[in-house]
């Protein structure tokens, strides 16, 4: 369980998906009670949503929502943030630590537009919204070592965390586990789709995909990362066999290459946001 943050007020400035998620997790582990968390945004309708869902407050007015919290959490879209940066300077307490979840915004833009030295930027993924997600952050050198433990409080509520001292992990991040469950989903349906083609129900074809995913992963886990991922592969891959036939297709198919450039597009995508926070066409 994380640890509580001993009666901190917590405000999300974006009430988004990844904002309910946190939020979600802050309660589920007892981090913060509902009282102490506020979410603010303009959609009148999308705040009464969170706040019957969770019981949290809520305010239309970015500023008002700051003013008073012990962590802000930035959970805007990339292109929102030229709008929020601005009438948030001057109404954020100096004592408070600013928690970012938004890709591309490099700290010293945050800092900068903030006016505001302890920052924390962080990238999740959604399985966050049932506890299985894993985030990496990073903090600005202005972020004390209590500050520090908060941001790791909020952020271990959502699954697993990983802090890395240079910030040019974050954008890799955001690339590999932040999008990976992109990956991971279209590539379930591929494979549920191939079942059907098979033969199979579409709910017998996706049973059969998702107990083989989590199933694979947790024998991965149950290693204890001893065992190269190639390894587990070689294991199920017999001389001539069914496996072998469908891997030297996958292969011929340039499946690992179009992996490989697809993260990188992510990768490149993500440095694109952060040139003047304005996202760029994709080549």
């Amino acid at each position: 369980m994380a640890a509580p943050l001993h009666n901190a007020t917590i405000a999300f400035i974006g009430p988004g998906t990844m904002a309910e998620a946190m939020i979600t997790g802050l309660l589920r582990e007892g981090v913060a009670p509902p009282e102490r968390i506020v979410a603010a945004g303009p959609r009148q309708q999308r705040l009464e949503q969170l706040a019957q869902r969770h019981g949290i407050r809520t305010a239309r007015e970015n500023p008002a929502a700051a003013e008073a919290a012990d962590v802000v959490v930035l959970s805007v879209k990339p292109q929102v943030l030229r709008k929020v940066l601005p009438e948030l300077q001057g109404k954020i307490r100096p004592e408070a630590l600013v928690l970012s979840i938004v890709a591309g915004a490099t700290l010293e833009r945050l800092s900068r537009g903030l006016r505001h030295a302890a920052v924390v930027r962080a990238m999740p993924n959604t399985p966050a919204q049932i506890g299985m997600g894993i985030t990496v952050w990073t903090a600005s050198a202005a972020v004390s070592p209590s500050q520090r433990e908060t941001a790791r409080g909020v952020l271990s509520a959502l699954g697993d965390e990983i802090f890395m001292e240079d910030e040019v992990y974050l954008d890799m991040a955001t690339a590999l586990s932040g999008t990976g469950p992109a990956y991971v989903f279209l590539f379930m349906e591929a494979l549920a789709d191939a079942g059907v083609h098979l033969g199979f129900p579409r709910r017998v074809a996706e049973q059969l995909v998702v107990q083989t995913v989590k199933g694979s992963a947790a024998y991965y886990e149950r290693q204890q990362g001893e065992v190269h991922l190639a390894h587990l592969r070689n294991q199920v891959t017999s001389p001539g066999g069914t496996s072998a036939s469908a891997l030297y297709y996958l292969e011929k198919a340039g499946f690992r290459t179009a992996i490989s450039r697809a993260v990188w597009a992510a990768y490149e995508r993500a440095l694109a946001l952060a040139q003047n926070g304005k996202p760029q066409p994709p080549k």
